[in-house]
């Protein structure tokens, strides 16, 4: 299982921006899918999550209504919309993946194995 995070960068309070992350290497069955970030000196937070089994999702409280997560199966591809960025939104946003994550525990770090690389979101003013 490969995952390739791209977008991000530098955007201002209030911008929006499109995270991307390319998977390969696994079908589209029984497998969670989730955004992450973290910032210095911050632990791993879940941002995002879905079951692509259940259909199951998870938003974190920062993250609802700002963020969307959205799966394109066709294109191997899962995408983190994000709306009206704030400044404590400033991170390495990362994506990751894994077989069989009970619904519960999708918004753990520790239950994924498979992570993309991450990518910088900078929120400046």
């Amino acid at each position: 299982v490969q995952l390739q995070a791209s977008g991000g960068g530098l955007v201002q309070v209030g911008g929006s921006t499109r995270l991307s992350c390319a998977v390969s290497g696994f079908t589209w069955d029984d497998y969670a899918i989730g955004w992450f970030r973290q910032a210095p000196g911050e632990e791993r937070e879940g941002v995002a999550c879905i079951s692509t089994e259940s259909g199951s999702t998870f938003y974190d409280d920062s993250a609802k209504g700002r963020f969307t997560m959205s799966v394109d199966s066709a294109k191997n591809t899962v995408y983190l919309q994000m709306k009206n960025l704030k400044p404590e939104d400033t991170a390495v946003y990362y994506c990751a993946a894994d077989r069989g994550v009970i619904t519960s525990t999708m918004r753990d770090s520790r239950a994924y194995n498979y992570w993309g690389q991450g990518t910088q979101v900078t929120v400046s003013s």
